[in-house]
């Protein structure tokens, strides 16, 4: 138990500890001036067209979770220890946790991009990197790891535990047009080539700690994929020791080789998006963005077994150093034997190798609506509503702001967030003289940290930054006479 309570807390500990590159600023939704609003709304043209530097055009780092790494980590005389150190106690511990647990990094980089007008209206063209890698983990498991047998008998129930990673490049074009002077419209295909892909889910699991017996029953699958150059193997083809038949084509994740580069799979995804001019102060807008697939090649998948693990104790412990059987059934090698057992309670019996497998991508829905106060237009107010649906991984935010562009060359935001990880806070400083473009920005900010410079609370954070390069002039605005009353 020992192990797979390590191996827990190992993966738990590494992803809290993740950065990476984000996508585009939330932050930046109602900022007219911002270049990659397209990204966010394909229906939003920037105000002229544009080429960005390459790399640094849309570049940042940043992660997301609902719990912080200070849920993790405790100082204790005057050092950092884990959550499972006997000092830290369980309260403590386990009261800082939701029912269910998210941690979220994305690499969404942009290699190149730009945009023009043409064709009846403004077109784009980007050149991309994506990555994503979640973690769903429910706080029965924490419980677990934490307490372990508390009393004569312990049960424990853990549902969707999962782990999702995946990576692909992306080359997208992208159109928008005004179809009524109160309505513009826009959309953009996507086209994917997979890298990696790996997914793994314990939809249900069962623990049972007695006095006189322990079980274990794990019902999940994974699935994996990474082009040709992908092997896993089973214990039976890497030549590993095992003593039930059953156990031979079990995955052997210490020989897992990658021996050469291959693309993994294909796919193509498309926003959609509009925006809809109510009155000349209020606008509202919608998409959907990353509605496709890909078709991943070499895929590998596995499952759990069948039977349940149960342990009814020891056998036959030899304790005298000078029994012939000492070194296989000493106290210290049969509790080594158990943990690696219970380990082979959650392992994986591989079932196919080298098909094919298609999934979705996850697909965000946006919707927004902002207000230009009448008495300064230089004022605007936004609302703006993120769902994320992607199975256990999903996420939601809400998030209000106040921008406002005092000179036709700056626009700036502030906002406030609430979100499936908690509360935030996100500005952006956007400069964009006709020429040249600069940005920096946060959709989430850490103001608080501990004398080791933990963050306090959940870890929400990134900074991005762009520059690009404009050309052209900006399109006039049509006056609309108003659908609603004036107000």
């Amino acid at each position: 138990m020992r192990h797979l309570k390590s191996y827990f807390a190992a993966i738990l500990l590494a992803s809290a500890c993740t950065a990476s590159a984000q996508e585009a600023l939330r932050s930046a939704y109602f900022l007219e001036g911002y270049n990659y609003r397209h990204e966010l709304n394909p229906a939003f043209a920037p105000e002229r067209n544009y080429v960005s530097f390459p790399i640094l055009g849309n570049f940042g780092v940043g992660l997301n979770s609902n719990v912080g790494l200070s849920t993790f980590v405790y100082p204790i005389n005057g050092e950092l220890a884990t959550f499972m150190h006997p000092d830290v106690s369980a309260n403590e511990f386990l009261g800082k946790l939701r029912n269910v647990n998210h941690i979220k990094e994305e690499l969404d980089l942009t290699i190149l991009s730009f945009g023009f007008r043409g064709f009846g209206g403004y077109n784009t063209f980007s050149l991309g990197v994506r990555e994503t890698a979640s973690f769903s983990l429910p706080k029965d498991l924490f419980t677990f790891m934490k307490l372990g047998q508390d009393g004569p008998t312990s049960h424990y129930n853990f549902k969707n535990i999962g782990v999702n990673a995946n990576a692909m490049a992306e080359v997208a074009l992208g159109h928008s047009r005004q179809i009524l002077p109160q309505l513009r419209v826009g959309a953009k295909l996507k086209f994917l080539v997979g890298v990696a892909d790996f997914n793994a889910r314990i939809s249900n699991m069962d623990v049972t700690l007695g006095d006189e017996k322990w079980s274990v029953r794990a019902d999940g699958e994974v699935n994996i994929a990474a082009g040709n150059g992908l092997k896993v193997p089973t214990y039976a083809e890497s030549g590993k020791h095992y003593d039930n038949p059953d156990d031979a084509n079990l995955i052997d994740w210490d020989n897992l080789d990658y021996d050469s580069f291959g693309l993994g799979g294909f796919g193509a995804a498309i926003d959609l998006g509009a925006t809809y001019q109510l009155h000349p102060d209020l606008e509202i807008s919608a998409s959907v963005l990353d509605l496709g697939f890909v078709s991943w090649n070499n895929a590998v998948h596995g499952k759990t077994g069948t039977t349940s693990w149960e342990f009814d104790g020891f056998d036959k412990v030899a304790i005298d150093k000078n029994s012939p059987n000492y070194d296989t059934n000493n106290f210290d090698q049969q509790l080594e034997n158990l943990g690696n057992d219970l380990e082979d309670a959650v392992e994986f019996h591989r079932l196919s190798d080298g098909g094919s497998r298609t999934t979705g991508i996850g697909a965000t829905i946006t919707l927004g609506a902002a207000y230009t106060a009448p008495f300064y237009r230089g004022l605007k107010g936004g609302v703006l509503f993120t769902q994320r649906i992607n199975g256990v991984h999903s996420w939601t935010e809400g998030r209000i702001s106040a921008n406002v562009t005092p000179v036709k060359f700056f626009d700036a935001s502030i906002n406030y967030a609430i979100s499936t990880f908690g509360s935030s806070f996100g500005w952006i400083i956007n400069i964009h003289p006709k020429g040249f473009n600069l940005f920096l920005g946060s959709d989430f900010q850490i103001f608080k940290v501990t004398p080791q410079y933990i963050p306090v609370g959940n870890i929400n954070a990134n900074l991005q930054l762009g520059i690009n390069f404009t050309f052209g002039s900006k399109p006039k605005k049509e006056v609309l006479k108003p659908l609603l009353p004036s107000w």
